[in-house]
């Protein structure tokens, strides 16, 4: 399939192009579409080449579009006027193949976009390609995407989560107006999986009452099914706390597919270069260090141990607290006992042959260095996070 992106350069366009060339070049293969060349359409591009490439494609993806114009007038001269000139090239070419615009919520021209001249313009374009449709029989994919976010967004330009992202990675000043204004927001990579899913017909046909989506299989408009609410407050708040990682070190709550995963993912891209890197502090002594690596909210922490060549580490026990240590290098012996007998359990333990070996609750345990010149390095999982005030954690040796 031979597919024509308009609006290449953009923030959806580099996103949908890039997964697209993952698709050809044979890195993604669970859509199930084959890809074999990429028309990329730009403000660069020449009206040659738009008119071989509407000559040629075999899908049109209609991302294109004005945002922020010098003049109001401009709206509707990028938005409606290229649409046009897209649509009557596709004709000259007697090329019927489906084609998607990308529209916006202000197209509803419902409650506060009423009086939208970007709305208008985007309602033009939408008329414009059902027409089309209509009158040529190809397949036409019109969607409205509400406010959209991830890697890649501009900031301080359209998008108030590029906004907030890039001002608190970067340590810039910001304003949030009204903490408690609601946003309806799309992620990039759930409109791609959509944009990727039109090519094989998958697409989620709906109707609109204003701002209203209601799901239809026959229905003239598109939609992305995957989105979230959030208020300014919140976005920032969270935003707060993934700025706060590196010296917390708490990872917040990120369940699968939940608004705080993608953001997650949306704020570290803007990281600038000194940030990216960020050192957790060591605990140093002549045994050798001991650093917390993560904490997490309810599922404990993972840190990392070096012991020095001959030392032995532990003897101690615990009541409640329990431990994974898995020997990524070096060579090493974990003894464990049982409080109240004198039966030693044993484990010899190589990065050579990596193993995980449970701290048991109610056994004194430990972890000796069995090399005179190499270090053994452990990674340790504890099912919770070190508190000082009630450490769980008693000295008595193994033998």
């Amino acid at each position: 399939m031979r597919i024509l992106v308009t609006g290449a350069k953009g923030f959806v366009g580099k996103n949908l192009c890039a997964q697209l060339k993952n698709i050809r070049d044979g890195k993604a293969r669970n859509y199930g579409v084959a890809v074999e060349e990429i028309f990329e359409y730009d403000l660069d591009s020449t009206p040659e080449q738009l008119d071989a490439w509407c000559r040629d494609c075999d899908f049109v993806f209609n991302l294109a579009g004005v945002n922020r114009p010098q003049n109001q007038d401009e709206f509707m001269k990028g938005n409606f006027g290229f649409a046009s000139t897209l649509l009557e090239t596709l004709q000259k070419h007697g090329n019927t193949c489906p084609v998607m615009l990308s529209s916006s919520q202000q197209a509803s021209l419902a409650g506060r976009f009423g009086n939208s001249e970007y709305g208008r313009s985007k309602k033009a374009g939408e008329d414009l390609f059902l027409r089309y449709g209509e009158d040529t029989g190809a397949r036409v994919l019109v969607y409205r995407f509400p406010n959209l976010f991830g890697k890649w967004c501009r900031p301080n330009y359209n998008s108030a989560v590029a906004t907030f992202c890039n001002a608190v990675a970067n340590d810039l000043p910001y304003t949030v107006n009204d903490p408690s204004v609601e946003l309806e927001l799309l992620y990039i990579d759930d409109l791609v999986d959509e944009m990727i899913a039109c090519l094989r017909g998958g697409e989620h046909r709906c109707e609109f009452d204003g701002l209203g989506v209601f799901p239809m299989k026959d229905g003239r408009y598109c939609y992305v099914p995957t989105t979230h609410k959030a208020t300014l407050g919140d976005i920032v708040d969270l935003l707060n706390q993934f700025a706060d990682q590196p010296r917390t070190l708490l990872i917040p709550e990120i369940p699968s597919g939940s608004f705080a995963k993608k953001l997650y993912s949306t704020y570290l891209s803007y990281l600038p270069k000194e940030k990216v890197a960020f050192p957790p502090k060591m605990n140093v002594d002549n045994r050798g260090s001991f650093t917390e690596l993560v904490h997490t909210l309810n599922a404990g922490q993972v840190s990392i141990n070096i012991s020095k060549p001959g030392i032995t580490k532990g003897q101690h026990w615990h009541n409640t607290k329990w431990e994974f240590f898995i020997v990524v290098a070096g060579h090493g012996l974990i003894q464990e006992r049982r409080l109240g007998t004198d039966e030693v359990i044993e484990f010899e333990v190589s990065g050579d042959n990596i193993q995980a070996v449970h701290m048991l609750p109610g056994y004194t345990h430990n972890i000796i260095n069995l090399s005179q010149t190499e270090n053994l390095v452990t990674v340790m999982y504890c099912n919770e996070i070190f508190d000082s005030n009630k450490p769980d954690t008693y000295f008595e040796p193994v033998k």
